[in-house]
């Protein structure tokens, strides 16, 4: 009983943080209509962050409020000045375009960090155990579990009943429509930018302590996302929930059940949704 308890906490840990880079790429991508493989390196720019600032202040929970606003700054740039005139032509642009900037923040993290990889302790509020059956549980993974829903209450209650949010929604619909009302999309949209950018350096500072910071680990959970989004349907917020959790526990009980094929697993699940439902299980169907 402890063994399933753990799996699934550990898949609802994981899942969380799937969540929120996976909330900000499908955010990106609903109204914006910009698939951004840099998405991982600001996930991973986050952790990073997080983790210098707490070598300079001792402070885990300054590092989680000064870094991702800082990814969020640097995302305002990249849109303003490098995906804002590739708007109107061909996609494979924009995703040359996100690919490079992968590529040269990765790189970039190297020079100044170096190729190793670092560990960051949890605030010492969350730092002990917790009884789990005969066994024991991180209080920081519970903790992961517990921050998720309330962010994805937040967010959701943002996009349903705020202006902001309602005109997000408004836009991604019709952009048009939008800008004939008044709404000013270019600033929207760097303000989309920047915001899905704020929730991938978020997901990466909360991992920080949950698995070693390196420059690899945004390669890694940009796939994992891509699979989310598709999962639960492009640009839907309710989906990319659902897929974070059932990606996250797909992982955790795969890793006991099945090591062998554990890291095909989302592979095969991604094409088993795909075949019976194209658009993702809440995409709209055509």
């Amino acid at each position: 009983m402890e063994g399933i308890l753990a799996n699934v906490l550990n898949g609802l840990s994981w899942g969380m943080l799937l969540f929120l880079i996976s909330v900000g790429l499908t955010t990106v991508f609903g109204v914006m209509g910009v698939l951004n493989f840099a998405h991982g390196s600001l996930f991973m720019l986050g952790a990073y962050l997080c983790m210098q600032f707490v070598r300079w202040l001792g402070s885990f929970w300054l590092g989680l409020l000064l870094g991702p606003p800082l990814v969020a700054t640097l995302a305002v740039v990249i849109e303003r000045f490098l995906l804002r005139p590739l708007y109107g032509r061909d996609v494979s642009f924009q995703l040359l375009l996100t690919f490079g900037l992968m590529l040269f923040l990765d790189d970039g993290v190297r020079l100044i960090w170096g190729a190793a990889y670092h560990v960051v302790t949890p605030p010492e509020i969350l730092a002990g155990v917790v009884p789990l059956f005969s066994q024991t549980y991180p209080v920081y993974r519970i903790f992961l579990v517990v921050l998720g829903p309330l962010v994805g209450a937040a967010l959701w209650a943002f996009f349903a009943f705020t202006r902001w949010g309602k005109t997000l929604r408004a836009a991604a619909m019709d952009r048009e429509m939008a800008e004939i009302i008044g709404v000013r999309v270019p600033v929207m949209f760097t303000a989309v930018f920047a915001f899905g950018a704020w929730l991938a350096a978020l997901g990466g500072a909360l991992a920080a302590p949950h698995q070693s910071v390196g420059p690899a680990m945004g390669e890694h959970i940009i796939i994992e996302s891509f699979i989310v989004v598709v999962i639960g349907g492009m640009g839907s917020f309710p989906g990319a929930f659902v897929g974070a959790l059932i990606l996250g526990l797909l992982s955790s009980f795969g890793t006991t059940l099945l090591p062998d094929v554990q890291m095909a697993l989302p592979y095969m699940l991604l094409a088993l949704v795909l075949l019976t439902r194209p658009r993702g299980l809440f995409g709209e169907d055509v």
